[in-house]
């Protein structure tokens, strides 16, 4: 497998250490970290942030290499305060997200990403595609041999959002999406149109599961999606989670739902 952003930096953020001649609780110590915490964040279990690399380049005197590195990755097309959460997402044997506004990332189609992406008028058009191309990466965790379990929940207003010139696009989308939530690993449910106001509204979330069991979670906002593995948010996330997903249809009526609609804008 290609070695991610996320695993170089974590490689080298271990080689450091190493060459600096500490242990896992001696440099936690000097960052104000756990060795626990150490070992999870260089063996992939645990995302790093910003701070931890600008603490670690400090302490290991490596010149600025861990953070410079972060800046290559935010090259590549995701701002840095996301790289976080594609480092869970991409770790995690589970992941439950809902989306009341928009296709779930992992399941947008490129046309749709890119129209989506589109919007920030802010971008050029170098930068729409560079964002759209990192998008459909995130997508190959679905299709690799050991996929994760992907659960997401969407309400029905997304799929009705008819403007002409995206009459094709989103016929193609809808489709997609019903030919993903019949595969294996993934479940689609729509929380239909007839449900009122719930606690979902409030905005996207998403959970990742790690492979040794912890849960890490994130909140989408316009400019940024800190991910927080801090018990107390999780659980809250857990229990709106459920809360949502009682809400939604089961997915055999999802997946009839979604082949209506396809069929609706045809």
């Amino acid at each position: 497998m290609e070695e991610s952003s996320a695993d170089l930096i974590r490689s080298q953020l271990r080689r450091l250490r190493t060459a600096a001649g500490l242990s896992q609780e001696e440099f936690g110590k000097l960052v104000h970290y756990s060795p626990s915490m150490v070992s999870a964040v260089e063996t992939g279990s645990r995302p790093y942030d910003r701070q931890l690399l600008a603490r670690a380049d400090e302490v290991l005197h490596s010149g600025g290499l861990l953070v410079a590195l972060l800046r290559i990755a935010e090259r590549e097309g995701q701002p840095s305060w996301f790289l976080p959460w594609l480092d869970a997402e991409r770790l995690a044997s589970q992941l439950r997200i809902f989306q009341p506004t928009l296709i779930p990332a992992l399941l947008q189609t490129e046309g749709y990403a890119r129209a989506v992406i589109r919007c920030d008028d802010l971008l050029s058009d170098e930068e729409v595609e560079k964002r759209v191309a990192a998008r459909l990466d995130r997508q190959s965790i679905l299709t690799r041999p050991d996929p994760p379990q992907l659960i997401a929940v969407i309400d029905e207003a997304i799929l009705h959002r008819r403007e002409e010139r995206f009459h094709t696009l989103m016929i193609h989308q809808v489709e997609s999406l019903a030919a993903c939530a019949e595969r294996p690993n993934i479940s689609i449910h729509v929380v239909p149109l007839s449900v009122g106001l719930h606690v979902g509204l409030s905005g996207p979330f998403s959970l990742a599961r790690g492979a040794e069991g912890g849960w890490v979670a994130s909140q989408e906002a316009q400019l940024t999606a800190r991910p927080t593995d801090r018990e107390s948010d999780v659980a809250t996330l857990l229990a709106r989670w459920e809360t949502v997903r009682n809400e939604a249809l089961s997915r055999q009526q999802s997946i009839e739902l979604l082949k209506e609609v396809a069929k609706s804008w045809t």
